[in-house]
């Protein structure tokens, strides 16, 4: 699947995310986060360990839902399947923290593991007044 241009537009701004992944018992898990768009995926960093990473690795199915900030009325909801992949130069968390905040993030510990969830879309939902 591929997102229309007003998505990416969407996408691509400083909208915050809301990604919802199925804990073990079946009920919903969900965390805002900031996002990246790359092509017609996106893209996450997450700590190792995480509640939705390991959600995730056990079931890649995912709902992503995101509405624009200066018009509320504006969302798209994504679902599709998750991959999870290491990120050992922490780049991801450096770009999404440019985007949304326009400066490099502070530096983390260097014990803590970062990954990257990417979302290939298989059902895209868009809703605009």
């Amino acid at each position: 699947m591929t997102f229309d241009d007003a998505t990416r537009r969407l996408l691509d701004g400083k909208n915050f995310a809301s990604l919802s992944t199925l804990n073990p018992d079946g009920g919903p898990q969900s965390s805002v986060v900031w996002m990246l768009r790359d092509g017609d995926a996106l893209l996450f960093s997450a700590l190792d360990g995480r509640r939705k990473v390991r959600n995730l690795l056990r079931d890649p199915r995912v709902s992503v839902t995101v509405f624009d900030l200066d018009n509320p009325y504006h969302s798209v909801e994504i679902r599709g399947r998750a991959t999870v992949s290491d990120d050992p130069d922490r780049e991801l968390p450096d770009r999404l923290s440019r985007k949304y905040l326009g400066a490099s993030p502070p530096p983390e510990p260097a014990e803590l593991r970062r990954v990257v969830i990417r979302v290939l879309p298989e059902r895209i939902n868009t809703f605009a007044v």
